[in-house]
């Protein structure tokens, strides 16, 4: 039984630090304003930490630090895009990226996308490097950064396997609706 894929799919490219980040556009739940996070104790540099939105504490990564790539303006880095989580884990069903501008949409078949991999290990987080007509961009691999987030957050809160605070006492990010 053969599964006929679209012709086309809506995609975005969202900028983080020197790179750019090529999504399906459902991905995106939303991009707000950068919101007040807490630290997760003993994380490695890319993981920024967490903050509330929606009744969920999101784990908010810094992709650029976790791909080895630069960090580019920090000035710009005001905004973070909230992807739904693929992996299905139900403690983690958001994760959130720093974004420096808006994502951009696109439309996108198989001959716009150019894989550009020159046969050397992909940095981590990165499943492909491709090239989008004239943006060179990384498809991450959201699947593995997800499982180690739930393995980092699971270590994080020994005993403290839910991740969505049903007690309503996290307080919500200060602009939510100030989003994109």
């Amino acid at each position: 039984m053969s599964v006929e894929l679209p012709r086309e799919i809506r995609c975005v490219l969202v900028p983080a630090g020197s790179l750019r980040l090529l999504l399906p556009n459902a991905t995106v739940a939303e991009v707000i304003t950068r919101p007040v996070h807490e630290a997760v104790a003993g994380a490695p540099e890319w993981l920024v930490g967490r903050f509330a939105w929606r009744g969920w504490r999101v784990p908010l990564v810094s992709f650029s630090t976790l791909a080895g790539a630069g960090e580019g303006d920090a000035e710009l880095t005001v905004r973070v895009a909230v992807l739904k989580a693929l992996g299905g884990d139900p403690r983690m069903p958001f994760i959130a990226v720093l974004t420096q501008g808006f994502p951009r949409l696109t439309t996108l078949n198989s001959e716009l996308i150019i894989p550009t991999h020159d046969g050397n290990e992909l940095p981590p987080g990165v499943r492909a490097q491709v090239l989008v007509r004239d943006d060179v961009a990384v498809i991450p691999d959201l699947e593995g950064i997800e499982a180690e987030l739930v393995r980092l957050l699971a270590q994080d809160q020994p005993g403290e396997q839910e991740v969505h605070d049903l007690s309503g006492a996290d307080d919500e990010p200060e602009e939510l609706d100030g989003a994109a």
